[in-house]
């Protein structure tokens, strides 16, 4: 039996549905809505229990507009070239460290870096401990995989990490998707927070998923 068996199709179905009618029918955003999964969980002390994290790859991407900078060798930054993916070269790191408001900026822009190996191990020396502070040091790419794929891959990752609060609330797709690509999304993403909990469905209050500027449908 899944973990998601507490969640009938269904219900699951019609919740995607209002939730996607609604973005579409509504006045046109200037940008496009995420769809958030919220969780609130019960019997679960923050304090003396452990604060898990986790990240899972699901099949349809999260956040088409994730913007991603490589700071690469050669190789790679021809690589991105081809594939229009904005990068920059240990000469061009050279210079932006020189200018801190452009360094600042640089870190603004992008919601994550990638970075060649060679290159990696000088980021600290190159653009110092601000990309690290703001929890975006660099992740590292090889040459034995595709650029294009990484960038995807990153896309289309979920990350959970649970804090203080005794609830999670996560990004788990957007609403130009399909019902079917969002239901397949909300699923995985479940049974994947209810396997990291230690008490599995016992540990679950609540579970909702909302658009961004949409209401919440609870699912359980």
């Amino acid at each position: 039996m899944s973990s998601t068996s507490k969640i009938s199709r269904e219900a699951l179905h019609k919740s995607v549905d209002e939730l996607l009618s609604y973005s579409h029918n509504k006045r046109k955003r200037n940008f496009i809505e995420t769809i958030e999964l919220q969780i609130i969980l019960k019997n679960y002390n923050t304090l003396r229990e452990k604060r898990f994290c986790g990240s899972i790859r699901l099949p349809y991407t999260i956040r088409p507009r994730h913007k991603i900078c490589l700071y690469g060798d050669e190789e790679h930054c021809n690589e991105a070239r081809t594939n229009n993916i904005p990068c920059m070269t240990t000469e061009d790191l050279k210079r932006l460290n020189k200018d801190k408001k452009k360094k600042r900026n640089l870190e603004h822009r992008y919601h994550t870096f990638l970075a060649s190996e060679t290159i990696i191990r000088l980021i600290p020396r190159l653009l110092g401990p601000g990309l690290g502070k703001a929890g975006k040091f660099p992740t590292l790419i090889t040459h034995n995989e595709t650029l294009a794929g990484k960038v995807q891959q990153i896309k289309s990752t979920l990350r959970v990490q649970l804090k203080k609060h005794a609830n999670i609330n996560v990004a788990i797709g957007h609403v130009n998707m399909t019902i079917e690509q969002v239901m397949i999304n909300t699923n995985m993403s479940i049974n994947f927070i209810i396997q990291l909990l230690r008490k599995k469905w016992a540990n679950i209050e609540k579970i909702f998923i909302k658009s961004t500027m949409g209401k919440c449908h609870r699912l359980y």
